[in-house]
């Protein structure tokens, strides 16, 4: 068992210095994914990267198990996604305009840089998605919003690369369907 794993574990069971030992172990590899998230941000954005793996840490430690590094990482994709949504979705509010347009999923490749009602209608596709295909939309979630390949993502999942390939093309069409794109 890693040692990362042991302090997951060790967190998990309310171990407040496993907690503390692990940032330092994780904390590198969660500002790459958080820096490459906020790195086509616009400028005047209040959120920053160590802003981001910080609200994503907190809301990571404390009562979880995780079975390993694989599934911590994506639950760190996954709290990632919902402080970028929760960030978009309070710039968003109708007193700014908050009106819904047609998304092009093809210009989501960074979470971070889309526009925030892009950003709200993925969020509510990728709800829709996980509520019947679930594995599809974890792919998704890895791959956009922790940024990992296709293969990195398979393999936190525990999936054979065909069968990543095969879902992340149904996840794809399935979304561009979901957002308007037909």
């Amino acid at each position: 068992m890693s040692e990362i794993t042991q302090l997951l574990d060790a967190a998990a069971a309310g171990d407040r210095h496993a907690a503390a030992e692990l940032l330092p172990l994780v904390y590198d590899e969660l500002r790459k994914l958080a820096s490459a998230r906020m790195a086509s941000e616009g400028p005047g954005h209040t959120l920053d990267a160590t802003a981001l793996v910080h609200e994503a840490y907190l809301r990571l430690v404390g009562g979880q198990h995780f079975e390993g590094r694989g599934h911590f990482f994506a639950a760190a994709a996954e709290a990632m996604r919902r402080v970028l949504v929760n960030h978009a979705r309070d710039r968003d509010r109708l007193k700014r305009g908050g009106g819904r347009t047609r998304v092009d999923l093809d210009r989501l490749t960074n979470p971070a840089a889309a526009p925030d009602r892009d950003l709200l209608q993925l969020d509510d596709a990728l709800d829709r998605l996980a509520e019947e295909f679930p594995v599809a939309a974890e792919l998704v979630k890895l791959r956009f919003f922790a940024g990992m390949t296709l293969g990195e993502a398979a393999e936190s999942l525990g999936l054979p690369r065909r069968t990543a390939d095969r879902q992340w093309a149904f996840a794809r069409a399935w979304l561009a369907d979901a957002l308007g794109g037909g």
